[in-house]
């Protein structure tokens, strides 16, 4: 379940939202005159978020190399690797 907070408790009750976001790894919603405003996190949750993305980015650019026909045996690579050609 989502932990929501209006702003007031980012002043007030910074160490509280710390806590719980370090503790659960996962953001407090932040409100701003009841709307959605701002998501917080620890910078570990948010590592590993982006860590994440990048990883799917890789995995996308692989696939399209794939599809576009830019593949090559497995052993040409390892060897290319060790000759510092890649």
């Amino acid at each position: 379940m989502p932990s929501i907070r209006p702003s007031s408790d980012l002043r007030n009750k910074y160490n509280e939202i710390s806590e719980f976001c370090h503790k659960y790894n996962e953001p407090v919603y932040i409100t701003k005159n009841g709307q959605g405003d701002l998501a917080v996190m620890s910078i570990e949750t948010y590592e590993k978020l982006v860590g994440r993305f990048e990883l799917y980015n890789l995995l996308d650019d692989g696939l399209d190399a794939v599809k576009q026909g830019k593949i090559r045996p497995f052993r040409q690579a390892l060897e290319d690797i060790r000759k510092g050609l890649v």
